[in-house]
C-alpha cells in the first residue's frame, strides 16, 4: 500500500513542495501538491489522496482551518509539516485531530517513515470476535463500535486503534512502548507524549470523570490498562 500511496502535500512555499515531491517520489510515493488551503480542498476532492501533508502557517486559510474542512470531505490521515516546534503547538495539533506532527527542517527519511507508520495504522488491525464492557462503556471489537450508556461514541481512527488494543488485552497492563508500537508503529516506541495526548482524548469520551479515570487506568511509568471484562454475547443487547 505505502509504495503506491498517493500523497497530497500542501504548502505555500513552492520550494518546500518541490522538495517534498522529489524526496517522496524517490521513496516510492506518488505525490500531488497544493499551494494553499482552498486548492487543497479542491485537489483532495478530485484526487482522493491516501494521506495529506499540511503546513500550519499559510495565508488566508491556516492549516488548522484547512484540516477542519478536509475532515468534512475525506477520512485520509493528515500529518502537519510545520516550523512551529514547541510542545504546546505539537500537542494542540494532535488534540485538534492531526494524525501526526513533524517539524521543519525535517529529514526526508524520517518523513517517509512517519507517512508509512500513519498509513499502517490507518489501515487498522484485524478485529477480534469479542465484546467487552468497562463500566457503562461497551466495546464491540468485531463491529468496531463503542457505546456509553447505550449511546454511540464517535471515535477518530487513532482513538479507536488505541482503545481496540487496550480492549483486546483488557485487565492487563500494556507497556507504553508496546502500545506506541502497536498503534503508531515501532518508530514511535519512545514517544510517550503522543500516548498521553491520545489517552487524554479517549478518556474525554469514555470516562464519567476524565480527571479521575476509572476505566482507562494509568500505571505510572509503566503503561495503561483497560478495566473491563468480557460480555457473554448470548446475553448481550444487540447493537443496531
Amino acid at each position: 500500500m505505502t509504495t503506491e500511496a498517493l500523497v497530497l502535500a500542501v504548502d505555500d512555499e513552492a520550494g518546500i513542495l518541490r522538495l517534498l515531491k522529489l524526496e517522496l517520489a524517490e521513496q516510492g510515493f506518488r505525490v500531488i501538491t497544493a499551494g494553499d488551503g482552498a486548492e487543497a480542498l479542491r485537489v483532495a476532492e478530485e484526487q482522493r489522496p491516501d494521506i495529506i501533508l499540511l503546513d500550519v502557517m499559510m495565508p488566508e486559510m491556516t492549516g488548522m482551518e484547512a484540516m477542519r474542512k478536509l475532515r468534512e470531505q475525506t477520512d485520509a490521515p493528515i500529518i502537519f509539516v510545520t516550523a512551529k516546534d514547541s510542545d504546546k503547538d505539537k500537542v494542540s495539533g494532535l488534540e485538534q485531530g492531526a494524525d501526526d506532527y513533524i517539524v521543519k527542517p525535517f529529514s526526508p527519511d524520517e518523513l517517509g517513515a512517519r507517512i508509512r507508520a500513519v498509513l499502517r495504522r490507518s489501515s487498522g488491525a484485524q478485529p477480534t470476535e469479542r465484546l467487552v464492557r468497562a463500566g457503562d462503556v461497551e466495546i464491540d471489537l468485531e463491529r468496531r463500535r463503542v457505546t456509553k450508556q447505550g449511546e454511540h461514541v464517535e471515535l477518530t481512527r487513532t482513538e479507536w486503534l488505541l482503545l481496540q488494543s487496550l480492549a483486546a488485552n483488557h485487565g492487563k497492563v500494556m507497556m507504553n512502548a508496546e502500545l506506541l508500537s502497536k498503534v503508531w508503529g515501532p518508530e514511535y516506541r519512545d514517544d510517550v507524549q503522543y500516548l498521553r495526548v491520545w489517552v487524554s482524548r479517549l478518556r474525554a469520551k469514555i470516562e464519567d470523570n476524565p480527571s479521575e479515570p476509572a476505566v482507562l487506568i494509568t500505571r505510572p511509568g509503566i503503561g495503561y490498562m483497560l478495566d473491563a471484562e468480557p460480555v457473554d454475547q448470548t446475553l448481550a443487547t444487540p447493537t443496531v
